[in-house]
């Protein structure tokens, strides 16, 4: 059962180490529960996890997402054991595949079966968080590994990190309920989505580990635009759903939502590198089922629907196509946003 009202969390992926670790704070001081960053070619997650911890004293912070596949899984566990003991335990290690794509292309692994390689993954941190208590011997379909300590390891802060998963497709939702802590949904899913695919995925592959649905903590990133002037809010929303529209991985996520002529329409556009006509290509009804934009007030409103849907909601600025000064006004406005929300309880 989710939460009646859904706690807040804030996505920091534009600027550098130094200022997304700065946002974190004010993140934190203005009462946001969490704070996620993600990597990409030119970004770690781990290193900017490392500095958000450093500047914040009590909110979570999340990787939202690590590339599961980019480390081997002793890497992956060492990294996650030291973020989590200099965070006191506030560490979420959010992980995903990325596309087929980017596996293949830029991580250089086999991009079949990746929610079963997660499920495989998972397990294995697990173990590898209870070295100090046996060896490892893991021989599966993607990981062979054969740890034998060869000095005292010590006990790790917390033998439980949690582990979250992403998910767009039913099947990769669906290994969050099998194995996962908690479940990372994507920028483009609308509350029909996590309705009608989301939590009956969740559902479907708990029963499968004889688990309760509720031990998934459910969540999602929501593109989040907020303006004194509610058509400059749609308008810095548009270019983020732009974006993200259109890659064709998205495609079963924007056909559940009834969005699929636009989907082409903003594809076509892309492949001519036309941005002002991949923006003209975003419906309104795009913009409402899918982000939350407007005045403070109007978000704040909005922000309703997802009561008993989620247990977690990480809003998202948006940057695509904007200069520095509007992504900076933009990240400042959600900062302002969540002390408003905390102080109204």
């Amino acid at each position: 059962m989710t939460a009646a009202k859904p706690t807040l969390g804030l996505s920091l992926l534009a600027g550098n180490v130094r200022s997304v670790a700065a946002s974190a704070k004010i993140a934190e001081d203005n009462g946001f529960g969490t704070a996620w960053t993600s990597e990409f070619y030119n970004r770690s997650a781990t290193i900017t996890l490392a500095s958000m911890a450093h500047e914040t004293s009590s909110l979570r912070v999340g990787s939202g997402i690590a590339y599961a596949v980019g480390r081997s899984p002793v890497v992956l566990a060492a990294e996650a054991r030291d973020l989590d003991e200099i965070s006191d335990g506030r560490l979420v290690l959010g992980l995903g595949t990325g596309t087929r794509r980017m596996m293949e292309d830029w991580h250089g692994v086999d991009p079949s079966g990746p929610a079963t390689r997660l499920e495989e993954l998972i397990p294995l941190l697990r173990k590898l968080w209870k070295l100090h208590e046996a060896n490892v011997d893991h021989d599966g379909r993607f990981y062979h590994l054969k740890l034998k300590a060869t000095a005292d390891v010590g006990v790790p802060l917390r033998t439980d990190i949690p582990v979250w998963t992403a998910g767009v497709n039913p099947r990769m939702v669906e290994t969050a309920g099998r194995v996962s802590d908690g479940f990372l949904g994507h920028p483009l899913f609308s509350v029909k989505y996590l309705q009608e695919i989301v939590h009956p995925e969740i559902a479907k592959g708990a029963a499968k580990r004889d688990r309760s649905p509720d031990d998934v903590e459910l969540s999602t990133v929501v593109i989040t635009s907020v303006h004194d002037d509610p058509e400059e809010a749609r308008r810095r929303a548009k270019g983020q759903l732009a974006f993200y529209s259109a890659p064709k991985t998205y495609d079963y996520v924007l056909e559940v939502n009834g969005f699929q002529a636009e989907a082409q329409a903003i594809r076509a556009a892309f492949a001519e590198g036309d941005h002002d006509a991949m923006l003209a290509a975003v419906t309104d009804d795009m913009v409402d089922a899918m982000t939350l934009s407007g005045t403070a007030a109007e978000v704040t409103e909005k922000l309703r629907r997802y009561d008993g849907v989620l247990d977690h909601l990480i809003i998202y600025p948006p940057s695509f196509k904007l200069s520095a000064d509007e992504e900076q006004e933009t990240r400042e406005n959600l900062l302002a946003l969540g002390k408003t929300l905390a102080a109204q309880g």
